[in-house]
């Protein structure tokens, strides 16, 4: 007679979700065989809208073209063999019945509407969502940069700008196509902005009527800093290496509107531009509120140092998603900050009182000392303040490689990534715009009769 396996339905495929799979799937090895044998034990599903995880601390490389994008993701299937993969989206959760509404890709294509999921266990690691505020023209002509899919759209994006620059005898239309806006002074923004900038100086040599001087590049920060995670003074250095680069570094400035793509900014000013990438922070998932759980002001899940959701049987949460003390710290009632630092540390405590929780067993508080932060600005630049000591240059931007290289799952993408900066170091660029990648049938359409020329009109 064949008997249910207990079922632990991980929610979201990102840093907390998989690690936490990768984790249960080393420690739960023979209740797992023993649900795939029909013998009860435990079945891990994890349920993610991409198939795969994205290291997003390497987008900035993959986006200048340092690193393949294909290497930045790690497909969940081939790491997690023993867990059960559901491309989808959770819509809606009861914990009070322990279901959870899911639309998957089979789902959508057919119509069906979503399906109920019922679990035993719950780890909810949704991550966050690009906060976009109501800025007029801002959902036409932003640009996100929080996926690999933005980030090599944004690559081409950039290098198709010089090509219109480059082939365009109208003094606004060059102007506006060689200005770009990047709105958000955290790591996305910078490290992208120092990165493509980078790329697109090194894409110039190639270009006859093209010189870097034309370039325009404006980081647009609301508060007075930028990158705080690496300090005051790292961060002022920041802003006087990209500055030295001419940089238009605009602080306690905000974007107060881009429609018919001009750029007006709070001290009056207006940047006709074709580029405005948006990174101005984040927001928690949208699911959190469709769920029974305890949610504080910011949306987040309210969490015990245990990672369990406060107050709430056999419900988990980490990383962006949850709010969670930060017992290492010296003020009282800090919470972890929302990196991937906390992220990675916290799916392991998560998953080990997981399985304590199925066994009887004590929990252990989650407890760790932030060690510091690293950031690039480019190729062979860099800040950091790590333990104590703040480095910058090329120190700062090779600790900021081997730190990452370090964090990447599976030694086979270790392996790849060091491979490709190795031969990066033999080779020159790559500087080609392959945009059509965004809309590969255009010119089957074109040819069939039923679409228009992907570079008409």
């Amino acid at each position: 007679m064949t008997k249910e396996p207990a079922r632990i339905l991980v929610v979201g495929g990102g840093y907390v979700g998989m690690y936490t799979a990768l984790r249960l799937q080393r420690r739960l090895k023979r209740d797992l065989r023993r649900a795939r044998e029909g013998r009860g034990g435990v079945q891990v599903v994890v349920l993610g809208p991409e198939p795969y995880m994205t290291y997003q601390p390497f987008l900035p490389e993959a986006a200048a073209g340092s690193i393949s994008p294909r290497h930045v993701v790690v497909p969940l299937r081939r790491v997690l063999p023993h867990c059960r993969v559901v491309t989808g989206e959770a819509r809606a959760i009861d914990h009070a019945r322990r279901v959870a509404t899911v639309e998957t890709l089979a789902t959508e294509h057919a119509g069906t509407g979503p399906v109920e999921v019922p679990y035993d266990e719950l780890v909810l690691a949704p991550g966050s969502v690009s906060r976009a505020l109501p800025v007029p023209g801002l959902a036409d002509h932003g640009i996100g940069f929080k996926t690999v899919e933005e980030a090599i759209g944004l690559r081409n994006h950039v290098l198709e700008q010089l090509d219109i620059a480059s082939s365009t005898r109208d003094p606004d239309i060059r102007a506006a196509a060689l200005t770009f806006v990047f709105v958000g002074g955290g790591y996305a923004g910078v490290e992208a902005l120092a990165e493509l900038e980078d790329m697109a100086r090194y894409a110039c040599r190639y270009y006859h009527n093209l010189r870097p001087r034309d370039l325009k590049w404006i980081l647009v920060e609301a508060t007075g800093r930028i990158l705080p995670e690496v300090g005051g003074t790292m961060g002022r250095y920041a802003v006087r290496e990209l500055r030295r680069r001419n940089i238009d570094v605009r602080l306690e400035t905000r974007l107060e509107s881009c429609e018919n793509r001009v750029a007006v900014l709070s001290d009056g000013s207006r940047h006709p531009c074709r580029t405005l990438v948006w990174t101005a922070g984040v927001k928690p998932h949208p699911v959190l509120a469709a769920t029974d759980l305890p949610r504080d002001e910011r949306g987040r899940l309210r969490c015990a140092a245990t990672l369990r959701v406060d107050g709430v049987e056999h419900a988990w949460s980490a990383g962006d998603a949850a709010a969670v003390p930060d017992l290492a710290a010296d003020e009282p009632g800090r919470e972890c900050a929302p990196n991937a630092q906390h992220a990675v540390r916290q799916a392991r405590v998560l998953a080990d009182n997981l399985v304590a929780s199925l066994r009887g067993e004590e929990l252990k508080e989650y407890r760790h000392a932030y060690a510091g932060s690293v950031a690039s600005l480019g190729l062979h630049k860099g800040v950091a303040h790590v333990y104590g000591r703040k480095l910058r240059g090329y120190p700062a931007w090779l600790l900021h490689r081997a730190y990452h290289l370090s964090r990447v799952p599976t030694v086979n993408r270790k392996t790849r990534i060091l491979a490709e900066w190795t031969l990066s170091g033999l080779f020159k660029r790559e500087i080609v715009s392959l945009g059509s990648l965004e809309n590969p049938r255009a010119e089957f359409e074109l040819a069939a009769g039923t679409g228009r020329h992907p570079e008409g009109p």
